[in-house]
């Protein structure tokens, strides 16, 4: 079978969106890790949120080898992903007003700490008043967002504004409006998303970033090691232990 034509054209769609976000969101990304290292440093705890297929990239710095064992993850029952039926009930939650300040003041999250918001549009309610209510209570916020929506569409908020106008860092996937990365005759829609993939990216740059703040300030990055290499388990044991009252998601 001959090579996909549209699938080696999808991957170098990713590979120039990933470069562009290298080259142009450099100093950003140095900025956020800098503010995750120094909120680890205070004492102050992280977490992440994402709508939708935006959670992915949430869930994805949570709980992982390699990851900070403190990044815990801002679950909104309903619209971390597609777990719900039908799937639409999620898109809906994000648009309904007043929802994240219940989730905000229900969670452990207090002034000092550092809270992710990823939405790739950032024009939904939920996103912007979590960014707003977070900044209230004393967060740190860095927004993970494509600033093209707020070019090309309108805002669902109340306010007329963005995520990106609410948050103290701002980084920008670069992924265009839409979602989708190709065309191709006989096929009626755009097809391909990339924003997982570059989302992602950005997040664990970020992350490698904060460790390597975290190292010239003379503190040890809480890392967790792979489960499935000799002596992970023991490692994971003694950060876990170590960072207990900054670890949510260990707790039932």
């Amino acid at each position: 079978m001959s090579e996909s034509k549209l699938a080696g054209q999808f991957f170098d769609a990713a590979i120039d969106l990933l470069a562009r976000v290298r080259n142009e969101e450099a100093d950003t990304i140095a900025a956020a890790g800098a503010a995750i290292a120094d909120t680890v440093a205070a004492g102050g705890r992280l977490f992440a949120f994402g709508a939708g297929h935006s959670s992915l990239a949430a869930q994805d710095v949570v709980y992982r080898a390699g990851g900070f064992a403190l990044m815990n993850l801002l679950a909104v029952p309903g619209v971390v992903g597609v777990d719900v039926v039908p799937a639409t009930l999620g898109s809906a939650l994000e648009r309904v007003d007043g929802l994240a300040a219940a989730v905000l003041d229900t969670s452990p999250a207090r002034a000092g700490d550092l809270l992710f918001i990823i939405s790739l549009s950032g024009r939904n309610a939920l996103p912007v008043e979590m960014a707003v209510n977070a900044r209230a209570l004393g967060l740190k916020v860095i927004g993970v967002t494509s600033v093209a929506y707020a070019d090309a569409t309108t805002s669902r908020h109340v306010s007329g504004t963005f995520l990106k106008d609410h948050c103290d860092i701002v980084l920008d996937s670069k992924i265009s409006v839409g979602d989708a990365e190709l065309t191709h005759e006989g096929i009626e829609a755009p097809f391909a998303p990339a924003s997982t993939v570059v989302t992602s990216a950005l997040m664990q740059a970020t992350m490698a970033a904060a460790a390597e703040r975290l190292v010239e300030k003379g503190v040890e990055p809480p890392l967790l090691r792979s489960g499935n290499v000799d002596g992970g388990h023991e490692w994971n044991g003694r950060v876990m232990s170590e960072y207990r009252e900054r670890i949510f998601f260990r707790h039932g």
